[in-house]
């Protein structure tokens, strides 16, 4: 993960602060806190995919990547409303999401990320390591 977020970016600082506080974390704020929960939103987003754990369509494209990343990130958003005591500004969901998509591109668009990203679930060809088989009273060969 140090690859995509270092220990001491805001995404990761986010993500720490958080999870370890997860059910007091809103009462540290007069307000719903977009900035924490956007970079914490967009760590687990990462996270989530580095896993694979429910990856059933493969991007194949960077677009397609960044699109499962916002998924991701969005879904982390929305726990984090849920569990929240504050109320959303005007706005604050839009915002929310905004921070969470910038620091995705970011990630992306810095060195080779988005390619280490794509080749990391690629499907390995399967190999069939079958024998030619004869049916009696025939020339076909059938293999298995």
């Amino acid at each position: 993960m140090d690859r995509f977020f270092a220990p001491n970016t805001s995404e990761a600082l986010a993500h720490t602060q958080l999870t370890e506080n997860w059910f007091t974390w809103d009462q540290d704020h007069p307000s719903f806190n977009e900035t924490l929960v956007a970079g914490c939103a967009s760590y687990q987003a990462f996270t989530r995919y580095l896993s694979g754990s429910d990856l059933f369509i493969v991007p194949r494209s960077r677009r397609e990547l960044e699109g499962v990343l916002r998924r991701y990130a969005y879904d982390s958003i929305h726990n984090a409303i849920a569990v929240s005591r504050q109320t959303l500004q005007r706005g604050g969901y839009s915002r929310t999401c905004s921070l969470a998509e910038k620091s995705i591109r970011d990630v992306l668009n810095a060195n080779d990320n988005a390619t280490v990203l794509l080749n990391l679930h690629v499907p390995q060809p399967e190999t069939f390591t079958g024998t030619d088989v004869s049916l009696p009273n025939s020339n076909t060969r059938i293999r298995t």
